[in-house]
């Protein structure tokens, strides 16, 4: 991502800096300076300067342990999940409801019923929240960041907020230990995105205004570590940030600004990559032109998946290359088995010069697990959707 910088700041790092807007008596204190980075001190970061030291609890609170019930189907099939039937549950962060996971990221459905009481940070993972349906603000420690429908909202960890709606939710979102990038072939050696990226850094949207709060009553904080979630009780208000600037911060990218490539013949499935995480990737599937060659099948190709599995959850349009899914289904296409268009798909789209699909594909390279919720929600009838019938019998 590239520089930004809100609010004030001093104009060389690790000096004095004090803020005058609390003075008492002529009297200007210091502003606390932290640095935000990754990789220890090798990676990206942002140096932010708080009115309290970001150190500062009252009260430290329990810790609670994450628990992930997992499901092993009796068999290794093609899965279908429906989960638009689901009903509102938990807040923006405990009603996340993770479908998969593995030791690279988690999958979740979230359809939350209120924002959340407190504020969040994620101590030890980056997030991305895609918005199925929805509008609202993120309010973080880099300042108010505006969502849409259909934005993906990506959280670096370390970063405290708080999202409040505008309307009714519904998401599906990825936890990863790891980084989300953009893809590194995206990239020149200076970081900038290439001509040929499906997308610009003005497609990029950090926070749009940085509001300092400065009141001292008691705020709940809530910290993703060590596999659990740590509470903690404040004096102040966690947004005490007055000013910040650095290449780590909260954005949002609308799957719409994706600029889909389409070719003579079948593009695969990396010509819709958008992110980049630890063995996995994330990949949009947006409306486009379809292949022009005379004799091109425009569907994808049937292939196995022999090093990785693929999850797509389906946002809007017509998947021609699937039967019986609905929007708001996911499909899991796991290793070892080969998968493809079925039965009469292939026919019925030749000549065909457009699709309307909306797609977010996620595909590991390592095996992913499930969860109970995942068989609640399962179709064991999609696994025989490419069987037909032998004519005569």
């Amino acid at each position: 991502m590239r520089y930004v910088s809100l609010g004030r700041v001093p104009a060389k790092r690790h000096v004095q800096f004090r803020d005058p807007d609390s003075s008492a008596n002529g009297n200007a204190p210091l502003l606390v300076e932290e640095v935000m980075g990754f990789e220890g001190f090798s990676g990206n970061e942002s140096i932010l300067y708080h009115l309290f030291s970001p150190c500062r609890v009252k009260e430290v609170g329990e810790f609670t342990p994450i628990e992930l019930e997992e499901w092993v189907p009796e068999t290794h099939v093609h899965r279908l999940t429906h989960t638009m039937g689901t009903e509102a549950f938990g807040d923006a962060v405990l009603g996340r409801r993770v479908l998969q996971y593995n030791g690279d990221v988690e999958i979740a459905i979230c359809v939350p019923e209120r924002e959340a009481d407190y504020f969040y940070r994620d101590g030890e993972g980056d997030e991305v929240i895609f918005v199925h349906e929805g509008s609202g603000v993120v309010e973080t420690i880099f300042g108010t960041l505006p969502y849409r429908k259909h934005d993906y909202v990506v959280i670096p960890r370390g970063t405290t907020y708080r999202f409040r709606f505008d309307e009714p939710q519904r998401w599906l979102t990825f936890y990863t230990p790891g980084e989300i990038e953009t893809p590194n072939r995206y990239r020149n050696r200076y970081g900038q995105l290439l001509e040929h990226a499906p997308f610009s850094q003005r497609d990029f949207h950090p926070p749009a205004e940085l509001v300092t709060h400065r009141d001292r009553a008691e705020h709940d904080v809530k910290v993703r570590v060590r596999g659990g979630y740590q509470d903690y009780v404040l004096d102040y208000h966690p947004l005490d940030v007055v000013g910040w600037d650095g290449y780590v911060y909260p954005y949002t990218f609308n799957i719409h600004d994706f600029e889909p490539k389409a070719g003579r013949l079948h593009q695969p499935p990396p010509a819709h990559q958008t992110f980049q995480g630890p063995n996995f990737v994330i990949c949009s599937f947006c409306p486009r032109m379809l292949d022009w060659d005379p004799m091109a099948v425009a569907l994808p190709y049937h292939h196995s998946n022999v090093q990785s599995e693929e999850v797509m959850y389906y946002v809007d349009g017509d998947y021609a290359a699937r039967k019986g899914v609905e929007i708001g289904s996911f499909t899991l296409h796991p290793s070892g088995l080969p998968h493809g268009p079925q039965p009469g798909t292939v026919e019925k789209s030749l000549g065909v010069k457009e699709t309307s699909e909306l797609a977010v594909m996620c595909d590991t390279f390592r095996p992913l697990k499930l969860t109970t919720l995942a068989r609640d929600l399962d179709d064991p009838s999609y696994a025989y959707s490419w069987y037909e019938d032998p004519v005569g019998t």
